[in-house]
């Protein structure tokens, strides 16, 4: 009787056990949530293909058409001059950029202009005695001659004795000795050869200065050109006069130049071939960083959309009847820095206008309304 009490007793314990388990289990299990299908809404552009200029996208640095670096021909101490031979101090076309003291090679080039009056006026004689006809040319030569003055043409010879005999006396010799030294006396002043400023000065007035010595730089500022390479599959579309525009990367100007010259050599590395661009503007400046935009060709029935949207560049997303996405190959033909010309679509074709994060082909979505 005991042993069937206690087994009832552990029956019923089991059961209990059993009972309270279940209704803790049941008591902490959440309801499954239930989810709604979302359908993602997406901006689409109507396509309509037309003729796209193809714009080859370069960039450099301006450098002024026109610069020269000053050098000295001659040896003196430089001269104060009107103007502080500084940087950004203009000059005009013809005006002294600066001088190199001369007196002594003036008292030199006197020396010998003196030198030449004297072998002349030595000859004249013989001159009247052995060749009457031309002693008054020599003698008015003689009265003409002002040792202040540049030194006049010689008479003309005429006839090979006279010619002869005025080398003997070694007159041609002591001529154009004056002459070269008449040159070399120009060279002590140096003038601009254009209109425009100095960006760089090496000297200062009484500063010895040497024959070959570098004095500075001048410049042009009325005209630049910008050095570009361009990709050399492009190269026999790029013309001498192709209007380009430019603008700065830190402003909103823009500035429009041509096609001035163009490399006739590709770059074996780089495959790429150079144009030089002429650009004129007053807020100009050398060294400015420019981007230029040179229109190459065009592409008929084609668009251009933005690179974000190809697919492994050579599909694009579609809105097939304002619902399904459909993946649809096209023919890229120019990608550029952020866009890209591409050809393969039909007027009319829904394309997304923007990136759609996790698109598949096959997926359902709706056109929203921008």
């Amino acid at each position: 009787m005991r042993k069937i009490i206690l087994g009832i007793i552990g029956l019923l314990f089991i059961v209990g056990a059993i009972t309270l388990g279940k209704f803790f289990v049941d008591k902490n299990q959440k309801p499954r949530p239930t989810f709604k299908k979302t359908i993602k809404t997406v901006f689409v552009d109507i396509v309509k293909n037309k003729e796209i200029p193809i714009v080859l996208i370069a960039n450099g640095n301006l450098v002024a058409k026109n610069k020269i670096d000053i050098f000295s021909e001659v040896q003196g101490v430089l001269n104060t001059s009107n103007k502080a031979f500084k940087p950004g101090t203009t000059y005009s076309k013809g005006e002294t950029l600066l001088s190199v003291n001369s007196d002594e090679f003036n008292a030199s080039l006197n020396s010998q202009k003196s030198n030449l009056f004297n072998l002349i006026t030595s000859i004249l004689p013989d001159i009247r005695l052995d060749y009457p006809s031309e002693f008054k040319k020599w003698e008015d030569y003689l009265k003409n001659f002002d040792i202040t003055k540049p030194v006049p043409e010689l008479p003309k010879f005429s006839s090979d004795k006279e010619k002869y005999f005025i080398s003997g006396r070694g007159i041609l010799t002591a001529y154009f000795n004056v002459k070269n030294l008449e040159v070399r006396l120009t060279k002590h002043d140096i003038t601009a050869p254009f209109t425009g400023i100095l960006t760089e000065t090496l000297v200062t007035p009484g500063t010895l200065v040497r024959v070959g010595q570098r004095l500075g730089e001048f410049i042009d500022t009325s005209v630049y050109e910008l050095e570009v390479s361009v990709n050399a599959e492009f190269a026999e579309l790029l013309k001498i006069g192709n209007t380009v525009e430019l603008k700065s990367l830190n402003s909103s100007k823009t500035y429009n130049g041509t096609v001035a010259r163009i490399n006739g050599k590709i770059d074996q590395v780089s495959q790429t071939i150079t144009a030089y661009i002429e650009v004129r503007d007053k807020d100009l400046k050398e060294g400015m960083f420019l981007e230029a935009n040179l229109i190459a060709k065009s592409e008929s029935d084609a668009i251009e959309v933005s690179r974000k949207l190809l697919v492994n560049n050579s599909a694009i997303y579609t809105v097939k009847n304002d619902s399904i996405l459909t993946l649809q190959r096209i023919n890229p033909v120019y990608f550029g820095s952020e866009s890209v010309v591409l050809k393969g679509l039909e007027n009319g074709t829904k394309i997304l206008s923007q990136p759609l994060p996790g698109a598949f082909d096959g997926m359902v979505v709706k056109i929203g309304q921008k």
